[in-house]
Formats: C-alpha cells, structure tokens, sequence
C-alpha cells in the first residue's frame, strides 16, 4: 500500500507539472519536488519521530489500505507464492554487539556503560571456553587426601580466600573431591582430609568446552565447581560459577573473603 501510495503521487506530480509546463522543465521541477518533499525532508525530519508521527496518521494508512486491497492483496500473494515468505532481519553476534556500542554512545540513550557490558559479556560468553574463565593449577589450593587438619592448615585455608579445595591423592593429576571450608565448622581436630571430602561433588570438565555449556550443567547439577583437564587428562585448574558470571557482567566479583580482585593476574584486594 505505501510503496503503491509513494509511486501514485510521484507520477500525479510528473502528470500535473507536465500540463502546465513543457516536458524538459516538468520533468526538473517534478524531479526536485520529490526529492526534497518526498524524499530528503521526510527522512531527515520524520524520521526522527517515526512511532510518534506513524502513530497519529495510523488512522489514514488504515483507509488507504482499504482503497488499495483489491491490487496490493493480489501482488502480496503472488510474491508469497513465487518467493515465500518474507525473511525476517537476523543479526549476528558482532552486528548485536556494534548496535549496542553505538546505541550507548548516542546522547539520547538511557543505555549507560554498565549495561553495556553485561550486554556485550552475554553475547561474548558463549564463545569462550572454559581455559578462558578458570583459576589455573599454579593458583589452586589443593589439599592432599591423607593430609592431617590441624589449626595451621585451617589458618592456611582461612588466608587462601576460598571456600572450596580440590582433594587429590598421591599426585595432583588424581582428584579424589572436594573439601568445604564450611564442613570443618565443630571439626575436633587432628582428622584427615578423607573424612569431609565429597566424592560427589567432583565434577571434571575439559578446558575445551564451552562456557555457556558448562553453565547448563552448573544449572542442571547444582554445583558451583568444576575441576578442568586438558586433553591430555592432566588437572589445569578448576572453574566455578562465579567465575563464569564475571564472564557475562565482564567484571570481578569480590567479596568480604576474597584477598585477590583478580587472582590470575595477582591484583591483591587486601
């Protein structure tokens, strides 16, 4: 209906100029005319308001529509029939990302730069692997299997800023689970490592897989820890959940336990 209505006016201005003035000089006015009425003043002016102009003469396009259905409801099914339906706009991850960045640049957005970040953390994330996010082997406090907990252990763990210790036996490459800080609460003293590690909490995971993956399981296993082999099957490092959220806002987590913003890179909190 538009596209009819646009090339409708455009030739009653060519057919009306072309009454009142020879060919050539119709032909130049009539062209000027529409570039400027038609063309160039509704894309720099209305455009700017399109829903709230689009909204008000809503009524009359309506009614054109009504004038117009028995040729443009005939062109419509023919078109459906020779080319199907019309593709809808898809964009991708980068195009998403680009739309975002300029829209948080725009004066006029209410986007600030916070939201711009979990915006684009969302859609980098699920590109990651979980070699990306994880705390590397050199930075994991592991705890042997048989090791006896005493009070300087404790005090160790306590320091490290962690609540959850990976549990290996005879080498690190060999986890045996996972120890909670927070089951030591009332422990008696002088007992081993064996006796609170959970066997079951043990989830390994490849360093190859991807993050947004590892966060369904995290999900659907209610778990908060992973630890990561390579390909090799050799223990590189462990993963958490909240590793993996400070992925999607794109900065650390810290909390009232943490020594370290970023323990990878060793900036220190406390």
């Amino acid at each position: 209906t538009l596209l009819l209505g646009n090339v409708a006016v455009n030739s009653a201005i060519a057919l009306f100029l072309g009454s009142i003035a020879t060919g050539l000089i119709a032909g130049v006015v009539a062209t000027g005319l529409i570039v400027i009425f038609g063309e160039i003043l509704p894309q720099a002016v209305i455009s700017r308001y399109a829903l709230a102009v689009g909204s008000k003469v809503v009524w009359l396009v309506k009614i054109f529509i009504i004038i117009l259905f028995p040729i443009c409801w005939p062109i419509a099914k023919l078109l459906d029939i020779i080319l199907g339906d019309e593709m809808s706009t898809i964009w991708s991850h980068n195009e998403l990302k680009e739309i975002i960045t300029h829209h948080r640049k725009s004066k006029d957005s209410r986007l600030d730069h916070d939201e711009e970040k979990i915006l684009l953390g969302a859609l980098s994330f699920s590109d990651k692997r979980v070699k990306d996010a994880m705390i590397s082997r050199s930075h994991v406090f592991s705890l042997k299997f048989n090791e006896v907990i005493d009070k300087k252990l404790i005090a160790k763990m306590k320091r490290s800023g962690f609540s959850r210790f990976p549990v290996y036996e005879d080498i690190v490459d060999n986890i045996k689970g996972v120890l909670f800080l927070r089951d030591l609460v009332g422990a008696r003293g002088r007992e081993r490592v064996s006796v609170f590690c959970k066997k079951k909490s043990t989830f390994r995971i490849s360093d190859n897989k991807m993050l947004d993956d590892l966060l369904k399981i995290f999900i659907k296993k209610k778990i908060h820890m992973a630890v990561v082999f390579d390909k090799n099957d050799e223990f590189v490092g462990v993963v958490t959940l909240e590793d993996v959220i400070e992925e999607i806002i794109g900065r650390e987590i810290v909390d009232e336990r943490d020594r370290y913003i970023d323990i990878q890179k060793g900036k220190k909190f406390r």
